[in-house]
């Protein structure tokens, strides 16, 4: 039995990301292709320097590529402007980083209605903390939550807006592995639950084993991609 076509979320050609760092040429990006599917969980893994921030910041609007073209659905990213990518990345992108970029002088939920005040069509804030297991933890301050909580702030911020995407860049880099543990959990039932194409940078093996794919990138090139037939639970991953 065939599988069904599936939907190509992000599509991306000879992607290439040259910058200029004084008289050097740094090449970030060397002729890159890539396609993200739709509900899918892909862990892109590489050395610190592989060139996977730069192809995760280009596909989320923060940055553009020098050459090459990236498609999100049937718009092409490559041609739009300033204004374009910033409604792009209103409408559609959710990010969490390494750090958590929360307000310390906002509770847990003012922090996530940030986003939801100026998105089309957002879940409560109470809604998206449930989500990530900090219902009772909402009115705290950044300064009364641990590490992994406060992450899983930054998580409920960005999925508030419901977005099609999700794009994390390091998300336990900061963390403890048991309490990165919780942070992969949120990540996980995000992705299960309201479908939302996520993207997962690591340097960590260890973290592959929950993605439906693991993209492989050295030297600003795609190496090896591979398809998990079975994904192993947050809880059982070791790194």
């Amino acid at each position: 039995m065939t599988e069904p076509p599936r939907e190509a979320v992000f599509v991306a050609r000879a992607l290439t990301k040259v910058y200029d760092m004084g008289e050097v040429q740094v090449h970030a990006l060397r002729g890159v292709d890539l396609e993200l599917y739709a509900g899918e969980m892909v862990v892109l893994l590489g050395a610190s320097g592989s060139g996977k921030s730069t192809l995760l910041n280009i596909l989320g609007g923060l940055d553009t590529a020098t050459s090459g073209q990236v498609l999100y659905r049937d718009h092409d990213l490559t041609r739009a402007d300033d204004g374009a990518l910033t409604a792009y990345r209103r409408d559609h992108v959710g990010f969490v980083f390494q750090f958590y970029n929360l307000i310390p002088s906002l509770t847990a939920r003012e922090n996530v209605a940030i986003v939801t005040e100026i998105a089309r069509a957002p879940m409560r804030p109470e809604e998206a903390l449930a989500l990530v297991g900090l219902a009772e933890r909402m009115d705290h301050f950044p300064s009364q939550l641990s590490g992994g909580e406060q992450q899983r702030v930054a998580i409920a911020r960005a999925i508030a807006k419901r977005p099609d995407v999700l794009l994390c860049d390091e998300p336990t880099g900061a963390l403890d592995s048991s309490t990165g543990v919780l942070v992969l959990e949120a990540l996980e039932r995000i992705n299960r639950e309201l479908g939302a194409t996520t993207a997962l940078i690591t340097h960590n093996a260890g973290i592959a084993d929950m993605a439906d794919r693991v993209i492989r990138i050295s030297d600003g090139h795609i190496i090896d991609v591979q398809r998990h037939a079975t994904k192993k639970a947050p809880r059982e991953l070791s790194w």
